[in-house]
Order: structure tokens, then C-alpha cells, then sequence
């Protein structure tokens, strides 16, 4: 199956240490392993970014999460099972499980199960991923693939080809802690 094939490409270009772009629920997006420091400082210097922001994990299912959510209170679990998979981002206590190249200089990473079925078939091959948007910093989100290549050329080492999810924006946002919004949808 070509689609397959496309995802354990992109797969193994992360297990690699690779920077790779893929289509989202609404925009094209930049990963990578959030383990390797090398591979993420790329991105961030591809997207011009600064590492003290922070970045997004995105995972196939919950369970990917463990790692973070095994000792939240069973109300917060409860609150993001509901929310997921879905285009929902929480910010979420790391508790110092997560490397500073991921966090900045927030005591939560954001979060987000998503429910496009080529970030789930990806995430599932590599773990969860850094997920953020695929543009230099303060230009707009790449809705194409032709976008991406307009924006980093040659200096993604995949591209999974692929259709947006057909959401017009981003994920929302919210603090599990509060339930306050940080994005709107």
C-alpha cells in the first residue's frame, strides 16, 4: 500500500533525527522526536522560533501520554479522554518529565491527540511528536504542500503527502489546570 509506505518513509526519517512536514486537521505541520535536542533545536532554528515559547506533542491515542498523565487527577484524565482525538491542544503539568528544548519556560507542554488519520498512522509508527505549525515564524500556516517547499525548500528531510483534516483553524487551546482558553478554534 503506497500510503503505508509514504508514513514508515516519513517514520523512519524522524527515528533518523529528521525535521518532516505533514498535513494536520488544519494546517501543514513540522515534527520530529521531541527526544532529540538536535532535531529540535532544527526546527526551531528552521522556524526561526524561539525555544523558551514551548512546542506541541501530538500522539495517535492517550496511551502515548502515560508517561504525563498517569498521576493527573482522574477529573483532568477524564476531561482530556472526552476531548480526544479531536483538535483540542491542553496545556498540561510536565512535572519535569519533559526535556526545556520542549517545554521553554512553562511548568505545562501542550498536548493533543489528533484525529487526522495520517498523524495517528505516524504517530503510531514513531511515538509522540513535535507538532507545530509549518511556517517561519510570523508568516501564515502552510495550507499546501507547495507552501511548505515555498518556505523550506530542500531542508525538510520528508514530506508526507497528504490532505488537510478540512478544519479552517488550528486546535483550541485550554489550560487543563483553569479550563481558560489560550486559542480559540
Amino acid at each position: 500500500m503506497v500510503g503505508q509506505w509514504r508514513v514508515q518513509q516519513a517514520a523512519r526519517a524522524v527515528a533518523q533525527g529528521g525535521v518532516i512536514a505533514y498535513p494536520t486537521e488544519a494546517v501543514w505541520g513540522l515534527g520530529c522526536d521531541p527526544w532529540n535536542p538536535d532535531a529540535v533545536y532544527r526546527l526551531l532554528a528552521l522556524k526561526a522560533r524561539p525555544v523558551e515559547k514551548g512546542l506541541i506533542l501530538v500522539a495517535a491515542d492517550i496511551a502515548q501520554f502515560d508517561f504525563l498523565l498517569d498521576d493527573l487527577p482522574r477529573s483532568w484524565r477524564a476531561q482530556l479522554q472526552l476531548s480526544w482525538p479531536g483538535a483540542n491542544t491542553w496545556l498540561v503539568p510536565h512535572q519535569d518529565r519533559l526535556p526545556e528544548w520542549i517545554t521553554g519556560v512553562h511548568d505545562s507542554v501542550a498536548l493533543r491527540v489528533s484525529d487526522h488519520p495520517l498523524v495517528r498512522e505516524l504517530c503510531s509508527h514513531t511515538g509522540p511528536l513535535v507538532s507545530t505549525s509549518a511556517n517561519p515564524a510570523g508568516r501564515p500556516a502552510a495550507r499546501s504542500r507547495l507552501r511548505v517547499e515555498q518556505y523550506f525548500g530542500g531542508q525538510l528531510d520528508a514530506v508526507l503527502d497528504g490532505a488537510l483534516g478540512g478544519r479552517k483553524n488550528p486546535s483550541l487551546i485550554r489550560d487543563l489546570r483553569t479550563g481558560r482558553v489560550i486559542r480559540p478554534s
